[in-house]
């Protein structure tokens, strides 16, 4: 079995989308004074790999908090944007470059979700329309090429629950034989 960690680690000062928190991490307890570790983390929901939920663009959108848990994992393959897409399974896109006239596509392969890699060009009009379309959405994912092509896998990127949370950082893993 082979696991393939598709999570960014987070760290103070890493990259955001512009306009969004910045990410501070700071220690707060140390164990050779108080005796434990302890950390207060501040960053904005969208930050590292993410899930979207419903919320995220809708305001009638389901919240984290609201979408049962199995929305956030299932089979997915990976693919490129010029290939036939598999119906019915999570599609994970590494380096590429959608458009939002991918949308009709996309939304004919019924996927549950989709993955997109930090190095995959995603404009935010397709981010909205797929939202609104009832399609899941994972960002900035990581490790992609070592996925395999064209094989389904377990994908699994469980968020934090949020009370009427639009997002939340996932630490996001594919799992396959």
């Amino acid at each position: 079995m082979t696991i393939v960690d598709l999570s960014q680690t987070l760290v103070t000062g890493m990259k955001v989308y512009p306009g969004d928190p910045i990410v501070k991490i700071v220690q707060v307890h140390n164990l050779n004074y108080e005796g434990w570790r302890l950390r207060n983390l501040s960053f904005g929901s969208h930050t590292g790999t993410h899930v979207d939920a419903f919320a995220h663009m809708d305001k009638n959108g389901d919240t984290l908090d609201k979408t049962p848990l199995n929305k956030f994992f299932g089979r997915a393959v990976v693919v490129k944007s010029t290939d036939k897409f598999p119906k019915n399974v999570g599609i994970i896109f590494g380096k590429d470059s959608l458009k939002i006239e991918d949308f009709d596509k996309i939304i004919s392969a019924r996927p549950p979700f989709i993955g997109i890699s930090a190095d995959c060009d995603f404009p935010v009009p397709l981010e909205r329309k797929l939202l609104l379309s009832g399609v899941i959405i994972f960002g900035n994912l990581v490790n992609t090429e070592k996925l395999p092509a064209k094989k389904p896998f377990m994908f699994y990127g469980f968020p934090l629950k949020i009370k009427n949370g639009d997002g939340s950082p996932v630490r996001a893993v594919a799992i396959y034989d």
